[in-house]
């Protein structure tokens, strides 16, 4: 192994600041690229300021604005969100107020001011083992690799730019405990695992692997050290599930002891295993671990009681990625990932401890089936990794200045990819100008008591818009995903208007509880028949409940996007999980018109002279070619309808102004979603349409 012993660095604490400091700057600055991408689009800019650019960045920032102002005192979800995330709440707040910058100003640009801190741990890590500046390397690799970078860049407003940096700060003071033989670190590291959830909850997944390598190595390498013992016992309190101020208080009592008290080791032992056993007990890491596992490879419907489908399936982040996605996404390139895992087997080869951080390298690889927001994970200890391989293969290179050089070169080569990627990734805001003014507007035509439907999607941007509450929610993944599903794809506007109106008064009255499992009596000995239920809602002579707020409908052009996705939730029929009938959307906006021959894209061609529709090789005969256009008010009007078959099941919609053309089958064609956004044609004796633009529409309910 001796060509692992290269030599130590050793720089001042001055300069130690500085490469700090510089990395700190660089990610920031690579982080501000795409604002000086976006600033000039008036479209993204809401009250003077560019707007974030992902969902559940509202649903903190809602959070906050309701410390700020009242309007939120009816949305039920508020008080979970200041309960289980009230560290980066009250931080934002606690900046907001100080600053003199907008709410809005504030959400934009933490991601990128906070995700930064990441160098720090990195540059001290490497410190511990003699190299500062393959630290300072390093930090500036991972700082703005693609997935960390896309988990945190402006913009991103969101629990993971805490969530991804307290690892290592809980890492950094562990491995220190081992290097330097001091309780003192692993002191640092408790109160940091012990603040952890006040950040991000579900991220003890992440430290109980952290605290069993920590165990696993110690008692291989270092059992025989009563630090040992001190720092399990530490550790081990952190995670018990009981009061934070309790394991605080028990913390600086046990640390105060082992300072000033010595003891045989045995009792360090024995009070270590009780800990443990305690932690063990309280914890269920295993259990929590093998949830989170489960539920990012489940697949299906569920399988007790109604057979409601598993909204794990739908996002992209729970599939399955390829090879080079995995690499990209954790070193910039495939050969760059594949360096990484040799530099760390390397790294542990030379540095032992190391071995402790291989659970977050392992959690990144997990991605390779888990799904791509676990590659994150592994981002530091790859960049990490990464530069002390190139450390290692100049060994030879006896003069200290070209190593450097070299070694310079070889993270410039690592770094272009992933700048590479910042310049590319241009991630517009989550709605544009046009779309928040629509929900401003239902904000001043509300109350903060009313109920706005939409899909989960966009719930939490109408809580920030339009203060109006939301059955379904970026968190809210549940069973009413079927409620709101059936509301926007019935064929039956009577259908959804009385669910529109039942949902919401029972969800209120049920203390917010799940709306299908209440309706339904999921699982229950007296669990209804779905079906029969619906069908009375279309054509039966049923009471409604009483009205007590009004019920929007918030239908916005995008949805298109996603609209098989949404009918997949409820074309199913939840007593026998089997399909309840074929849909058929397609969206072409690349189409081309060759003497009114239509080329549709995916081997769909359509003769509009015919009214012959071909799908490949098979043909059928349209039903309906319609056309529709904007008014200068911002309706939707159907200009002119050709029929050839009344029998056909294919319908084309011409979207004039769009430039689009869909294809639907009739029960698409029905549906709520395309008869009040698409064609505006509604029953108005149970819905008004109260706010429209090219972008969304939204009804009210008058049931």
């Amino acid at each position: 192994m001796d060509f692992l012993k290269i030599k130590e660095e050793n720089i001042s604490i001055k300069v130690l600041i500085g490469l700090i400091l510089l990395a700190y700057v660089f990610s920031i600055a690579i982080r501000m690229i795409w604002v000086y991408q976006f600033n000039s689009m008036e479209s993204f800019h809401w009250n003077g300021q560019l707007m974030i650019n992902t969902n559940d960045g509202y649903y903190f920032a809602s959070a906050v604005k309701s410390l700020f102002e009242t309007g939120y005192e009816h949305n039920p979800m508020i008080p979970k969100a200041l309960d289980g995330y009230p560290a980066v709440i009250y931080i934002t707040y606690f900046f907001a107020k100080i600053l003199p910058f907008s709410l809005d100003s504030v959400i934009l640009y933490a991601p990128a001011f906070v995700s930064s801190l990441i160098v720090i741990p990195i540059i001290l890590m490497m410190r511990l083992f003699g190299y500062p500046i393959l630290g300072f390397f390093s930090a500036l690799i991972a700082s703005i690799t693609w997935s960390y970078y896309n988990r945190t860049m402006v913009g991103y407003y969101d629990s993971d730019m805490f969530a991804l940096i307290l690892p290592f700060f809980v890492l950094l003071p562990l491995i220190a405990s081992i290097v330097k033989k001091d309780i003192i670190y692993t002191l640092i590291s408790a109160i940091i695992i012990l603040i952890y959830p006040l950040f991000y909850p579900q991220g003890m997944s992440i430290i109980y692997p952290l605290f069993i390598i920590f165990i696993v190595y110690g008692l291989f390498f270092s059992r025989k050290d009563i630090e040992l013992y001190q720092s399990i016992s530490f550790l081990a309190i952190a995670l018990l599930k009981i009061s934070i101020p309790l394991q605080f208080l028990m913390i600086v009592i046990l640390f105060y002891i082992f300072k000033e008290k010595k003891f045989p080791k045995n009792y360090y032992i024995i009070l270590a295993g009780t800990l443990f056993i305690g932690f063990s007990l309280s914890a269920n890491a295993l259990g929590l671990i093998l949830s989170k596992i489960s539920w990012y490879t489940v697949t299906g419907e569920e399988d007790i009681g109604l057979k409601f489908f598993l909204v794990g399936q739908t996002i992209r982040e729970a599939g399955k990625i390829p090879f080079e996605t995995l690499a990209n996404r954790i070193s910039g390139s495939e050969i760059s990932l594949i360096l990484s895992f040799i530099g760390y087997i390397l790294l542990v080869l030379r540095h032992k401890k190391m071995i402790i951080a291989v659970p977050l390298f392992g959690v990144g690889l997990f991605a390779y089936i888990g799904g791509l927001r676990f590659t994150v994970y592994a981002v530091p200890i790859a960049g990490i990794s990464l530069v002390y391989l190139f450390y290692v293969v100049t060994k030879s290179i006896e003069d200290i200045r070209i190593r450097y050089a070299t070694i310079t070169l070889f993270v410039a080569f690592a770094l272009y990819p992933n700048i590479q990627h910042v310049i590319g990734y241009k991630v517009p805001t989550v709605f544009n100008k046009t779309e928040i003014a629509v929900l401003d507007k239902l904000k001043s035509i509300s109350n903060s008591k009313d109920y706005t439907l939409a899909w989960w999607d966009y719930g939490y941007p109408i809580w920030y818009y339009s203060n109006t509450n939301t059955l379904i929610d970026g968190g809210k993944h549940h069973h009413d995903n079927f409620i709101i599903s059936e509301i926007l794809t019935t064929s039956s506007q009577q259908e959804a208007a009385r669910l529109s109106r039942i949902a919401v008064e029972t969800y209120v009255d049920s203390n917010y509880s799940t709306v299908a499992n209440t309706l339904f009596k999921n699982g229950k000995e007296d669990q209804i028949d779905v079906n029969n239920y619906l069908e009375e809602l279309k054509f039966g002579d049923i009471k409604l409940p009483k009205k007590t707020r009004d019920v929007y409908l918030y239908l916005p052009h995008r949805m298109m996007n996603i609209l098989p996705t949404v009918s997949i939730f409820s074309n199913l029929d939840l007593h026998t999980g089997k399909e309840k009938k074929k849909l058929l959307f397609y969206k072409s906006q690349g189409f081309k018109n060759n003497k009114g021959v239509l080329s549709l894209g995916r081997g769909m061609v359509c003769d509009t002279n015919s009214g012959i529709m071909s799908f490949g090789k098979q043909k059928t005969k349209i039903r309906y070619i319609i056309t529709t256009e904007l008014t200068n008010d911002g309706h939707t009007k159907v200009t002119n309808t050709k029929q050839f078959d009344k029998n056909g099941d294919i319908s084309l919609i011409y979207m004039k102004n769009y430039g689009s053309i869909l294809v639907v089958n009739n029960a698409v064609l029905n549906s709520t979603y395309v008869r009040l956004f698409v064609l505006e044609k509604y029953d108005k004796n149970l819905f008004e349409l109260v706010i429209t633009n090219p972008y969304a529409k939204v009804y009210k309910l008058k049931i």
